[in-house]
């Protein structure tokens, strides 16, 4: 049987907080304002591998009110949801990733980022797919006030 899963996040750009994007720390004067570590390249990974098995969001086993996920490290969070797709006996065909980002060029870091990904997946790299967009300066992506990610999953049973 294969299930997909599918999320959406997005994070406001703020001064004095690290931008981290796939697990990828990149140099900038602005960065991604959340809970976490805020990268929102990973938690759309991971919820949608939850969404794959109809398991909850994100704030299910993570809530933005917990002195526990405060600053966490989202290849954590990534690596904990995709350990619950594989204790349900399934594993990852692939990941397909869009990064919507007006002014932090993904490029140039998108290799860094799928070999990121894959490594806290421990996958091949080849089953992860990374693209960006721009927002055409419409909306608070636009506008440079933001970055969001969407991320599908699709999931197969080991049985």
């Amino acid at each position: 049987m294969i299930r997909i899963g599918h999320s959406w996040d997005t994070h406001k750009l703020v001064f004095n907080r690290d931008l981290i994007l796939g697990g990828v720390k990149i140099e900038s004067e602005i960065g991604l304002l959340g809970h976490s570590d805020a990268d929102v390249v990973l938690h759309a990974i991971a919820e949608s591998l939850l969404g794959s098995l109809a398991l909850g969001d994100l704030g299910t086993f993570y809530p933005d009110n917990s002195d526990k996920t405060l600053n966490m490290d989202s290849k954590i969070i990534l690596k904990e949801c995709y350990q619950k797709v594989l204790d349900l006996n399934y594993h990852l065909n692939n990941i397909d990733v869009m990064i919507y980002s007006q002014n932090i060029k993904i490029n140039p870091i998108r290799q860094q980022i799928r070999e990121s990904i894959a490594k806290i997946l421990n996958v091949d790299v080849k089953y992860i797919s990374v693209k960006a967009t721009t927002y055409e300066k419409m909306g608070f992506i636009g506008r440079g006030e933001a970055i969001a990610c969407e991320a599908v999953c699709l999931v197969e049973s080991n049985d």
